[in-house]
């Protein structure tokens, strides 16, 4: 069974596809400049969503191609973290159905499974302290914050009842400190120069660069646009980008750096 990615604020404790800064199914992003786009990537396949100077963020893409349809309807199942020379990782793990007592999220930390008690407020924290993992709820819901960097709210849910998959992440990004050179999927829309191909009143802006942000894995940093092994901790940074104000129900205009839904 599968499973997706979506942003959400930080003010909630609780990723919900119909609150500000939510992202659901065939991701939808709005971006750092304000502006709603679609990625479809490709199903099976990994790309990159944020490379810096000091932080990679991969998404595993999956999904299907309907009959008749000239590309794949995508979600994002599975997200990779590189930092500060770590790897964690979260996805949601495949299940035949959808059973909400059952928590369907897994971890690794630098290779290594990790086991996460159950219960709210359970909280795991890496041996540097650098990374820290809370769950808001029992099962299904985390918050993984990297040490003044970013803060990933993951809510697992089925993704339709229709055919019962669990393939649905709902993520909320919030980061830190991003440097002018940021790339990626959703990265790129922050640097400051970024001028966004998306046509004003399309129904559905698709933005590319699948070749572009094509990783070979879920914690690999080879790509054409990757930048985390490039550059040094000199590089100037934005200030925290805060999502307690976004609203994806309104349209073009209502937030940054975030996933909604169709």
């Amino acid at each position: 069974m599968d499973k997706g990615v979506t942003p959400n604020v930080m003010g909630s404790r609780k990723a919900d596809c119909n609150t500000p800064g939510s992202a659901c199914y065939d991701p939808r992003f709005i971006g750092g400049d304000g502006v709603v786009f679609y990625f479809h990537g490709k199903s099976n396949e990994h790309f990159s969503l944020v490379s810096d100077s000091n932080l990679h963020i991969n998404g595993r893409f999956i999904g299907h191609r309907p009959v008749g349809r000239t590309r794949d309807f995508t979600w994002i199942q599975a997200l990779g973290f590189l930092f500060n020379s770590y790897t964690f990782s979260l996805e949601a793990a495949k299940a035949a159905t959808w059973v909400s007592e059952v928590d369907h999220l897994k971890f690794t930390y630098n290779g290594q499974d990790l086991v996460i008690p159950e219960g709210s407020l359970s909280i795991w924290y890496s041996q540097e302290k650098d990374v820290k993992v809370e769950r808001v709820s029992s099962k299904n819901s985390v918050i993984a914050t990297l040490k003044d960097t970013a803060e990933i709210l993951v809510n697992v849910v089925p993704v339709t009842k229709e055919d019962d998959r669990v393939h649905n992440y709902q993520v909320q990004f919030r980061f830190f400190n991003l440097s002018p050179k940021v790339d990626g999927v959703l990265g790129r829309t922050y640097r400051p120069d970024f001028e966004n191909p998306a046509k004003p009143g399309v129904a559905m802006p698709v933005l590319g660069g699948e070749d572009k942000y094509r990783t070979p894995s879920l914690l690999s940093a080879d790509c054409q646009s990757c930048i985390i092994s490039q550059g040094g901790s000199d590089q100037k940074t934005s200030p925290v980008i805060d999502f307690g104000t976004l609203d994806c129900t309104r349209g073009a205009s209502a937030g940054y750096g975030i996933v909604c839904r169709k």
